[in-house]
């Protein structure tokens, strides 16, 4: 449990340093409406979630924007998280992202 506050406090560093902190929020009571969102911030809203979680990227893109990842619990969501990525996917389908 420590390792997973010292990455998400890292994190939290590296949005604010890359001046991205307003997609790399970490509470559903500060996130964005997704009905209001981009194709482009639904994507990285999504994946900063699964970035969180250590999921392990494949795609050159996610790579570029996330790293590599791949830290426990790899990706595991639960709670507020799978439920906001069930949202976000959902207007990713609904706008044909």
């Amino acid at each position: 449990m420590k390792l997973r506050k010292i990455i998400a406090r890292a994190l939290g560093i590296a949005c604010v340093a890359s001046g991205v902190a307003a997609s790399c929020l970490s509470t559903p009571a500060m996130a964005q409406d997704a009905a209001y969102m981009s194709c482009g911030e639904l994507w990285h809203a999504r994946n900063a979630i699964y970035a969180r979680n250590g999921y392990c990227f494949e795609t050159p893109r996610a790579r570029a924007t996330f790293g590599p990842g791949c830290f426990p619990p790899y990706g595991e969501l639960h709670g507020w998280e799978r439920n906001r990525v069930g949202e976000l996917k959902m207007w990713e389908r609904r706008k044909g992202c």
